[in-house]
């Protein structure tokens, strides 16, 4: 993981680099030679720019993307599990209190106060 951030921030500063070098040696207007030696591109100094930040803006979109959808997918993962442990815990408390005999001697008696049924039932 750390090799391809290397990479990633090698790729951001040649592009860096590369605008840098365009713009010094083009004031007014830049010539960006196109891939495979198929001849060059005139744009103004603005435009490129402008071109140059949203090459930036898709890069760092990139970078960001992978971790969101791992942390989102991460959440989901645990809220599956969770929903499925709760599922059980509430299954088994059910069960062991469907399995219970009924407490019947701690209730009061209709007509006598709670203090009386304590005392009755110790």
């Amino acid at each position: 993981m750390r090799l391809v951030s290397f990479i990633q921030v090698l790729l951001l500063l040649t592009i860096a680099a590369y605008l840098v070098l365009v713009t010094l040696e083009n004031p007014a207007l830049v010539r960006l030679p196109l891939p495979f030696g198929r001849g060059e591109l005139s744009l103004s100094v603005g435009l490129t720019v402008a071109l140059a930040l949203l090459v930036g803006v898709a890069y760092a979109v990139l970078l960001l993307l992978p971790p969101v959808w791992g942390e989102r997918a991460r959440r989901l993962r645990e809220r599956r599990e969770r929903r499925a442990v709760e599922q059980r815990l509430t299954a088994t408390l059910q069960a062991r209190l469907g399995a219970m005999p009924p407490a019947d001697g701690l209730r009061a008696p209709v007509g006598l106060p709670e203090s009386n049924a304590l005392e009755q039932v110790s």
